[in-house]
């Protein structure tokens, strides 16, 4: 039994059973993959998966209970790694935070301007992506902390704490008729060509439940990732735009006006994710109390290495 197989079971999980994403994750062969499975189903005498032909279609009984054990055993592989920095780098090092291009660009500058100023020896990197993968980020180790959506809280090998809630806002050229309405509804906007955000990010699922209980169509011309290409294209008089409150700077976006929308949407959260049972350098727990100064460095550690898993809450960005 080695390393490589129990990465393997991990994986094979995490990637619904596709063995070519798999071999991917691992850089190796999808021959390799297979190979070391049988090596290990014969070294232990069970079948580990269920499968379907040559198609892997879930865990059995017995590869359920190896996978609990593979994590437990990885992670603290990788805490033996972590352990020698966390007692002899404990100013000087890399803080890699993956997250989404909103937090990136409009919630963390003044966070990690605060952070810099702690600690002037920690080099930082932001890696953007969708939540789906910040989260892959977190669990294959390329980023130390998640900032994301409801996909951290769901994980159940993450630890998440909240950051901050937001809500949509529309978002209008300088005298536009919607500023002249008085509630905007749901109604006045679905009768506009709209710009927002594209399916699977920033509580776009939050928009399209709304005027689907309103019996309602929204007219979505143009969808975006990026906040501030969504502002552009408004700004052009392609639409009206809904985006995130937060994403609206005044003193900026000085062609634009802002209405507040948040009697048409549900409001939202952002969540800080890091890895359950994983050990830590310092700076990472000052950086999430840096995020949530209601949390103690104190309250994370135990959360982060509590037995047993939490209640699930289902909250979006």
């Amino acid at each position: 039994m080695n390393f490589q197989q129990l990465k393997i079971i991990r994986e094979s999980a995490r990637c619904n059973y596709n063995l070519t994403e798999v071999s991917n994750m691992l850089f190796t062969s999808q021959s390799g993959v297979s190979r070391h499975i049988r090596e290990l189903e014969d070294e232990l005498g069970v079948e580990i998966f269920i499968r379907r032909g040559k198609r892997l279609l879930g865990l059995t009984e017995p590869g359920k209970e190896l996978l609990a054990v593979a994590e437990r055993i990885l992670n603290e592989a990788q805490n033996i790694r972590r352990l020698a920095d966390v007692f002899s780098k404990e100013d000087a090092g890399v803080l890699t935070i993956a997250t989404t291009h909103t937090q990136a660009r409009y919630s963390l500058p003044k966070v990690i301007k605060a952070f810099r100023a702690i600690y002037p020896g920690v080099r930082l990197e932001l890696h953007q992506g969708s939540p789906q993968e910040v989260l892959a980020m977190l669990l294959s180790g390329q980023a130390d902390v998640a900032i994301a959506s409801e996909k951290l809280m769901n994980d159940p090998a993450v630890a998440a704490f909240p950051y901050y809630r937001w809500h949509h806002a529309i978002v209008v050229p300088q005298g536009h008729p919607l500023t002249l309405q008085h509630p905007v509804t749901l109604q006045h906007l679905s009768e506009q060509p709209l710009i927002t955000y594209r399916q699977g990010i920033t509580g776009r699922s939050r928009l399209d439940e709304a005027f689907s209980r309103a019996a309602l169509s929204a007219d979505i011309v143009l969808s975006a990732q990026d906040s501030d290409v969504i502002k552009t294209y408004v700004e052009l008089g392609l639409g009206v735009g809904i985006l995130a409150d937060k994403a609206f700077e005044a003193a900026r976006d000085t062609g634009l006006q802002l209405i507040n929308a948040e009697h048409l949407f549900e409001g939202n959260t952002v969540w800080l994710g890091l890895k359950k049972a994983q050990l830590q350098r310092n700076y990472v727990w000052r950086f999430i109390e840096l995020c949530n100064p209601g949390l103690s460095v104190n309250e994370i550690k135990e959360k982060v290495f509590a037995a047993g898993d939490e209640p699930v809450i289902d909250y979006q960005i």
